[in-house]
């Protein structure tokens, strides 16, 4: 499998080292099944003024509407990951304005932008505060372009708690209740963030997970079909979409993170790619010293410890 730095649509992969408009512009119109990005969001500039931020913000999905509506096919899918602005005197919710942006300028074309789950991404870990609740969610907004859209429950179930509970009235007392293929994920999603030691870290500090990309791409489309990431970053999306036996289209502007992009990509095609499991995260063992609550911890919190 090639890698190609100028769009075809024959190609298996694309990686474009630059502005992600000259990139959607050589992407043919209604080509593109699903776009899956986590945008660049209010980070390098002062924290004194976030509202101007929140402007630039807003300014640069303005400008890329148009190009990502006339790309996506009918019917198509948008996932666009995102968190929140943070400064030292308040926090700034982002998701609502994709949500004001993607589905005002869309309602009165042919295909309007359909909001249909807002996932909540929630993680262990992450940087704590002392003047508010620490932050450890983040949210997906899965839109389609129109009122039809393609959805693989089967290919994300999960196991449920109870694989063996059984119905205990009606038709169907004493049956098996669940699917054998496990449970619908629900709109929470409980997956590691890319911290220190994960498998999956690079130099980029910003990385979100493999696991969220390959289920969206598993759930809202088919093999062979075409996998776009505007903001692509360290890669991660494309390391999905190779995986699952999709074509990739990405588009970074550094160059130091556009050659770790290409690295990972490369990794995945030959078959050597660095994932996590996408499986629960696992409890730690109680009779561990790192798991024991610390005497010191104890008598802070007045509680005995024999």
């Amino acid at each position: 499998m090639s890698i190609y730095n100028k769009f075809k649509l024959s190609n298996p992969i694309t990686l474009y080292n630059g502005d992600c408009i000259e990139l959607l512009q050589q992407i043919p119109s209604e080509s593109v099944d699903l776009v899956i990005t986590s945008p660049p969001y209010c980070m390098g500039k002062a924290y004194e003024n976030p509202h101007n931020d929140i402007q630039t913000f807003r300014e640069l999905h303005e400008r890329i509407f148009d190009s990502i509506y006339r790309i996506v096919k009918p019917n198509g899918s948008i996932c666009w990951q995102i968190g929140y602005h943070v400064s030292e005197k308040l926090i700034i919710p982002l998701d609502y304005i994709i949500y004001d942006i993607f589905t005002e300028k869309s309602k009165a074309l042919d295909y309007p932008f359909i909001l249909r789950n807002r996932i909540i991404w929630t993680f262990g870990h992450g940087l704590n505060s002392v003047r508010r609740f620490s932050s450890r969610h983040e949210t997906i907004l899965w839109f389609t372009k129109g009122d039809s859209l393609e959805f693989n429950l089967d290919e994300v179930r999960v196991p449920q708690k109870y694989a063996g509970k059984r119905a205990y009235k009606g038709p169907h007392k004493g049956e098996l209740s669940g699917n054998p293929l496990g449970k619908n994920p629900s709109d929470v999603w409980e997956i590691p963030n890319v911290k220190a030691k994960h498998i999956e870290k690079t130099e980029h500090p910003c990385q979100f997970p493999v696991a969220i990309p390959q289920r969206l791409i598993k759930a809202l489309t088919h093999e062979n079909a075409l996998i776009l990431d505007p903001f692509m970053g360290s890669g991660t999306t494309g390391v999905a979409a190779v995986v699952e036996k999709r074509r990739f289209a990405g588009a970074e502007l550094k160059v130091d993170y556009y050659d770790i992009a290409v690295s990972r990509i490369t990794d995945a095609i030959e078959g050597r790619a660095k994932i996590r499991d996408d499986v629960p995260v696992a409890s730690p063992n109680p009779n561990t010293a790192v798991a024991k609550l610390p005497k010191e911890f104890a008598k802070a919190r007045k509680i005995r410890i024999d």
